[in-house]
């Protein structure tokens, strides 16, 4: 990869001769350089003072990773339409197409049915935007933590540890983490795979209470309790990207 400065941006051409942009941002409280792929796009920060030089350096240590995740994006060819109020549409839910649909009722709330949600708000709909944004936050956590907590009663006493806490938001570019102090974070983007692949994550984040790297040591863990981690991590390379830019345009102002 060739990479040349272009003002707040960095444009690496690959060998196949196309031309990835990647947006600069230093931060003054960056310790690290740290490159982000997102459904916008690359982002690569570093801290203060950081010579172009160094930056070029780490893109180019983290080139096939970064074709990877952008190749992974191009499966989104187009802007999905934004979420209107009192227009149906379609979004995935626990690996199924659901119906989103809306109707008038005393106060807000969300209705399960057969083939989707309902969206029932009341008038006027002044706010009717953000409060159908809340509601899908709440709901879309609310299916994570109940498989959650079904599935840490049989793999807390499997691995003897458990973490501490449990925190689901909407994640830039992961599908979860372990924090220094055991605490899982889970991406609400997990609601809308199967239920198969959020458990694949959880699995995988558990399995960091043991081992905080991706030895060998880490992975025969993983393995252990869900052997079929494979067949999920792949899927969650291949339609990550949609499920997160679904997940954006659901509760855009409700995501940290």
């Amino acid at each position: 990869m060739a990479q040349h400065l272009e003002g707040d941006w960095l444009e690496l051409a690959t060998v196949g001769g196309s031309i990835i942009r990647v947006l600069k941002s230093a931060h003054p409280r960056a310790r690290r350089l740290r490159l982000t792929i997102t459904t916008k796009g690359a982002r690569v920060t570093y801290p203060n003072g950081t010579h172009p030089a160094q930056v070029n350096a780490f893109l180019r240590s983290h080139a096939d990773w970064l074709e990877q995740k952008l190749d992974e994006l191009n499966l989104i060819v187009k802007p999905l339409p934004p979420l209107r109020v009192g227009y149906p549409c379609n979004f995935p839910l626990r690996g199924e197409l659901a119906e989103l649909d809306w109707a008038e009722g005393a106060y807000p709330k969300i209705e399960p049915h057969a083939t989707g949600l309902t969206l029932v708000i009341p008038r006027p709909h002044t706010r009717a935007l953000p409060i159908a944004r809340g509601l899908l936050a709440s709901h879309l956590e609310a299916l994570i933590r109940r498989d959650v907590s079904r599935w840490l009663a049989s793999y807390v006493p499997q691995l003897g540890l458990a973490p501490t806490s449990l925190r689901i938001r909407p994640m830039k570019s992961l599908w979860g983490s372990l924090d220094t102090r055991d605490r899982i974070n889970l991406d609400l983007a997990l609601a809308l795979a199967p239920p198969v692949a959020l458990r694949y994550v959880l699995v995988h984040e558990l399995c960091h209470l043991k081992v905080r790297n991706h030895s060998p040591r880490f992975w025969a863990q993983v393995e252990n309790l869900f052997p079929d981690w494979r067949e999920q991590r792949d899927w969650l390379r291949q339609h990550g990207a949609i499920l997160k830019s679904e997940l954006d345009r659901l509760i855009d102002d409700v995501a940290d």
